[in-house]
């Protein structure tokens, strides 16, 4: 089913294209967190369960970097196509999905072989304790054999948005996410893999998920009665899509970058705080993500509007994206402020040392009173992305990145980690600013893209 985001009420139609965007990213924080709920809560001793909590934990970053460089294609890749499907150029669109589709599977692959040969050299450089970095490595070689799957997912779901159907990923991600919570449970819990079990059942899910939403897309690309027959690379095409999922990349990756770099410092404390950190930003990144979706949702939206040129939409779609954000943010906040301790709980396993979940509240105090800041930035940012404005939607991300990453440097030298949590919101504050000043001066109307 897809949806023209072009036509009806802006709010009614935003908001329930991005329901099951929310959704989605909700199961998949969900699955993602049962990998550390269940390999911490399910070992045989307390203190075993919190040293592959923090053996997860510490690979995190590294995995959230092909992550990123998924989503950065993902995300140009949505851009693009929407643009194409707004227009109703649907023939010179199946060119875009298919350039697309060859295009990430070669990025899959290097990356794949990357990783593979350098995962004991990236532990090592990240200050890894010896204690989790066996496990550590383990989990991160495994992820990395499944890169294929988790960028064929990516792109194939930004596919699916970007047509106005978000209905199909969320169908994917709810049998994903089921399937690698049983899995985990079955190899945690029965067999006692600890943490070679979780990263196994993820790459089993993750690699059912990327063919089946493979399989599924062909469908509905045959689906779009074009005459002609449409090139399976394009060069053209290949620019296209490098103009827009190139910034992206570098976007998203440089943000990984950042939390790699977070990550080592969080490593000098040791493995109670990188346990707690763990369990935090897990706890931390569901709440921000699923705020996030509207954003995502926004961006089609606003990249939809421009192919169709009816840019008077746009401005209704970000008031309607930011209330529904801001809304989302002050639900987790109510929540977050008096159960953080409990909710950071739910990862350590019972019978081990509070520090944990004392790392882990002191986190969250501080982070989530700022929700509301960092939602601004996130619909700001969607205009400036669904425009093909990369260039003020990079110069916001790194602002607040740049900003984030130095503050954790500098105080952590006082506070330790303490000063690291206090860096995030030093960084929303800026970002946001540039995000808003960007939108208000109409930077995103400039140069729209050729049709």
């Amino acid at each position: 089913m897809t949806t023209d985001l072009t036509e009806g009420k802006p709010s009614r139609k935003l908001f329930w294209f991005s329901l099951p965007l929310l959704l989605s990213v909700a199961f998949q924080q969900l699955y993602q967190m049962a990998d550390s709920m269940i390999v911490g809560r399910f070992a045989l001793t307390p203190e075993a369960g919190e040293l592959a909590l923090a053996a997860v934990g510490a690979s995190y970053p590294i995995t959230q970097l092909f992550v990123a460089v998924a989503t950065g294609v993902n995300i140009g890749t949505s851009v693009l196509v929407s643009q194409l499907f707004g227009a109703k150029r649907y023939l010179r669109m199946k060119t875009a999905i298919s350039t697309a589709l060859i295009t990430t599977a070669a990025i899959a692959l290097l990356l794949t072989l990357v990783g593979t040969l350098g995962t004991h050299g990236i532990m090592s450089a990240l200050q890894t304790p010896a204690n989790i970095f066996a496990d550590g490595a383990l989990y991160l070689r495994v992820y990395v054999f499944g890169l294929l799957f988790l960028f064929l997912y990516n792109v194939c779901t930004g596919i699916f948005n970007a047509m106005g159907d978000s209905r199909t990923p969320l169908i994917l991600l709810i049998i994903s996410s089921v399937s690698n919570v049983i899995l985990d449970l079955i190899f945690v819990a029965v067999f006692h893999w600890d943490v070679a079990g979780v990263a196994w059942a993820t790459f089993i899910a993750q690699g059912a998920s990327g063919v089946l939403a493979f399989l599924l897309l062909l469908r509905r690309v045959r689906s779009f009665d074009t005459r002609g027959h449409f090139l399976l690379f394009s060069p053209e095409m290949l620019r296209r899509l490098t103009n827009y999922a190139v910034p992206s990349i570098a976007q998203q990756s440089f943000v990984s970058v950042g939390n790699v770099i977070i990550q080592y410092y969080v490593n000098l404390c040791g493995a109670t705080v990188i346990a707690g950190y763990s369990a935090a930003t897990k706890v931390n990144m569901f709440a921000l993500t699923c705020c996030m979706s509207f954003a995502s949702g926004l961006s089609s939206y606003v990249a939809q509007n421009i192919g169709a040129r009816k840019l008077d939409r746009i401005g209704p779609g970000l008031k309607a994206g930011a209330m529904f954000s801001v809304g989302l943010a002050v639900v987790f906040m109510a929540i977050y402020l008096p159960f953080s301790g409990k909710l950071v709980g739910l990862f350590v396993p019972a019978g081990s040392a509070s520090g944990v979940i004392d790392v882990g509240r002191q986190y969250l105090f501080i982070l989530v009173p700022f929700y509301i800041i960092v939602c601004l930035k996130f619909v700001c940012d969607s205009v400036l992305r669904g425009a093909g404005a990369m260039r003020p939607f990079m110069i916001t991300t790194f602002s607040d990145l740049i900003l984030r990453v130095g503050f954790s440097i500098i105080l952590f030298q006082f506070w330790q980690e303490l000063g690291i949590w206090i860096s995030w919101p030093l960084g929303w504050f800026l970002g946001s600013g540039l995000s808003i000043s960007f939108y208000l001066r109409g930077v995103w109307k400039k140069n729209l893209p050729q049709l």
